[in-house]
């Protein structure tokens, strides 16, 4: 195992397909001569030419369709939006064409192309530019959707995602950039619609995906304290969703609690609820609690936006309260 930044296991991710295969190229704004917004493409350039790591003009919508196209011959590639705040610009190629061609095509063309880049709030960025998209493009059928969580989840998820022959989304974090994890040294994918147990326990499930996830490992500390064991289940996808897993964990425990930056109506969570009660209500011993953001746009004041974000109080409270205490 070496210990790296998510940003380098991004590029790592990226830079091993590409010398795999010539098909695979890398576009968006800044990701060439400035190596990336965030430095995700560190030393991509001097690798492998401006023919494959292309910087573009600021048109998320023109670049995202020229990726739809070449995806269509043959081509594999990466599309990397600044946000997903940007990706609204250029949303009618995803949803109208690359999730739709291969059905629409008869299953003429498939549309190998991976839209990667940072999702949801990082800081006091106003509200344009600290929105949840997950929820967004996981109601849209044909497209993928992944959020990983830590270094050695984005390598591996990236790996699959870049071979996967249907469009994906991958969505990071402009604040998880920087955060350390161990990867292994050798070649290793994770496949998509797997979810993982990150901490075993016994007395409440708690489900999240992406950086939010950091609030639930708190929570369980502070609570372990309490003798309140916490199972804490990292989606890492949630389209597809890996419900098994869900499942087999809320039948040991019978309490689950949904962490998500999103905004509370119609989002993951709510989709889990409903998937959780449908089918083992019967393993439930208390109501399931969600936690999600104020439903508002994101506040630029600190002191608003603390209160807007969840955070490890708010799971504290929504264990507590499923455990009956």
């Amino acid at each position: 195992m070496k210990t790296i930044q998510f940003r380098e296991a991004i590029c790592e991710a990226m830079s091993e397909e590409m010398r795999l295969d010539e098909s695979i190229y890398l576009m968006g704004e800044e990701v060439a001569e400035y190596n990336g917004a965030y430095k995700a493409s560190k030393g991509m350039l001097d690798e492998f030419g401006p023919d494959r790591v292309i910087d573009t003009p600021i048109s998320e919508l023109g670049f995202s369709g020229i990726g739809v196209g070449s995806a269509m011959n043959g081509n594999r590639p990466i599309i990397e939006f600044m946000t997903f705040n940007f990706s609204l610009v250029g949303i009618d190629q995803i949803i109208n064409n690359a999730a739709k061609m291969r059905q629409m095509s008869g299953g003429q063309f498939n549309i190998p192309i991976v839209f990667r880049g940072p999702t949801a709030s990082a800081g006091q960025l106003g509200a344009t530019h600290s929105q949840a998209f997950e929820n967004w493009f996981a109601n849209t059928p044909g497209l993928k959707v992944v959020i990983p969580s830590n270094p050695k989840d984005a390598k591996g998820l990236l790996k699959s995602a870049i071979r996967d022959n249907d469009p994906v989304i991958f969505m990071e974090s402009e604040q998880m950039y920087g955060d350390k994890g161990e990867v292994p040294e050798g070649e290793y994918t994770i496949p998509l619609g797997v979810a993982e147990i990150k901490k075993e326990g016994s007395d409440v499930t708690i489900v999240s995906f992406g950086k939010i996830i950091k609030e639930a490992f708190k929570a369980a500390e502070e609570l372990a304290k309490e003798n309140i064991s916490c199972e804490i289940i990292d989606l890492r996808t949630v389209r597809p969703l890996d419900l098994d897993a869900i499942f087999t964990s809320v039948k040991k425990t019978n309490r689950l609690v949904i962490l998500e930056e999103a905004w509370p109506l119609a989002n993951i969570a709510s989709e889990i609820t409903y998937q959780v009660q449908s089918n083992i209500f019967d393993y439930l011993d208390a109501p399931i609690v969600k936690i999600n953001t104020a439903d508002t746009p994101t506040p630029y004041s600190p002191v608003l936006f603390e209160e807007w974000l969840p955070n490890s109080k708010d799971v504290v409270k929504a264990v507590k309260k499923v455990m009956y205490k």
